[in-house]
């Protein structure tokens, strides 16, 4: 959980505050009680902020550096049991 401070108290030690989310630590800023903000540092921002990958786009990645052939990965053998083969359900047309 993040430590709360309230705005006020914030602009007086902002320069420690600066020092505690630089080392990853992050506050949450609040206004009479209630929390209207938090204060993060630069890394944890841009890790936040960074464009997350579509899965295809990932995969692309990943297959370029491995060559699935060699693996020799057999889908039935690692899939096995994750499916229930029992038939569905009976519908009335």
């Amino acid at each position: 959980m993040a430590k709360q401070q309230s705005i006020a108290e914030a602009r007086n030690s902002l320069p420690s505050l600066v020092r505690e989310v630089e080392s990853g630590k992050s506050i949450e800023l609040t206004r009479r009680g209630q929390p209207v903000a938090v204060f993060i540092g630069g890394q944890e921002y841009v890790r936040l902020a960074a464009r997350h990958r579509r899965v295809s786009e990932a995969y692309a990645v990943f297959t370029r550096g491995i060559n699935l052939k060699e693996l020799a990965i057999d889908p039935k053998e690692v899939f096995a049991g994750a499916r229930d083969e029992a038939h569905g359900r009976e519908v009335d047309l």
